[in-house]
């Protein structure tokens, strides 16, 4: 190698890229405020959803039969303990379904929210069916110690 070769040195970023990272990590922290912000407050709820058999008394005979012909989600507390009902509504066959997918507390402005994510599944087209009105219903016990404020039921349909 010749002597009039130079020694090559480590280039400096230039302004604008240092600018530029600058501005990336303060939209990344801002982002993850605004996040945080957001999930605040939310809480996983535990629960088990129940077999007919053990459903307590007072909600098969009060609670369901009130409010099955509803589409909906709704907190009932018996023996100390609160349970969740979802409701599906009057069907017209057999084959239609409801489960409790998961639930979760959310608190704003001084109120518990229990969001209900729940799974309706329709019978399979074409299939035979007993023509029979249904109520599709699940229950489940929850881990809350006290009922919320307000319940929210969100819905997906399974294929």
């Amino acid at each position: 190698m010749g002597e009039k070769e130079k020694e090559k040195k480590p280039r400096k970023p230039g302004k604008k890229i240092v600018i530029l990272v600058i501005v990336l990590l303060i939209a990344a922290a801002a982002a993850g405020v605004i996040a945080t912000g957001l999930l605040k407050g939310d809480k996983a709820v535990e629960f088990k959803t129940l077999s007919e058999s053990k459903i307590p008394q007072d909600i098969s005979s009060q609670v369901i039969p009130e409010y099955r012909t509803l589409e909906r989600a709704l907190a009932c507390v018996v023996d100390g303990k609160v349970y969740v009902v979802v409701t599906r509504g009057e069907k017209p066959t057999s084959g239609f379904e409801v489960d409790i997918d998961k639930m979760k507390l959310e608190e704003k402005d001084g109120k518990r929210n229990l969001i209900v994510y729940a799974d309706f599944k329709d019978p399979e087209k074409e299939k035979a069916l007993a023509q029979v009105i249904t109520y599709p219903v699940k229950v489940a016990e929850t881990d809350l110690a006290q009922l919320p404020d307000e319940i929210e039921l969100r819905i997906q349909y399974e294929e």
